[in-house]
């Protein structure tokens, strides 16, 4: 039998107050972000993010051992003092976000185009190199 309280697993009840389509007010205080669509097929990895009023310039993209990292930078425009503003929704700031995609990516062919508020990235996959293994005598 499942906990439930309320037909709620208590073990999610800070997954509700932290999700943008229960509470976006907390969901921005937390970790501004952007969301990201991720598929695959036998070839390639594909990532595609939202990032609207991010410059090109301002976005990078980048590998270590086996983590994508997307990370931009978000500048607020200068706020105009003759309108009195009742309410700021826009997020600006540093957005990061990482993904583990796997040793068997070809990190040297990865593709990323910015189109539009869309960033799509391309990580093409490779065969799996055979792991090596070495029998130890027992003596």
């Amino acid at each position: 039998m499942a906990l439930t309280l309320y037909g709620r697993d208590p073990l999610k009840m800070f997954e509700d107050v932290f999700n943008d389509k229960v509470s976006p007010f907390f969901s921005s205080m937390v970790a501004p972000s952007f969301k990201v669509d991720i598929s695959e097929d036998d070839a390639a990895i594909f990532i595609e993010a939202d990032m609207p009023g991010v410059n090109k310039e301002d976005i990078k993209v980048s590998m270590e051992d086996d983590v994508l990292t997307i990370s931009a930078e978000r500048t607020q425009k200068d706020e105009e003092k003759k309108k009195g503003y009742h309410r700021v929704e826009r997020s600006w700031g540093s957005l990061s976000r990482s993904f583990t995609v796997g040793e068997n990516i070809d990190s040297g062919k990865i593709e990323a185009a910015y189109d539009n508020g869309v960033l799509k990235i391309t990580v093409p996959k490779i065969e799996p190199k055979p792991k090596t293994g070495k029998e130890i005598p027992v003596k």
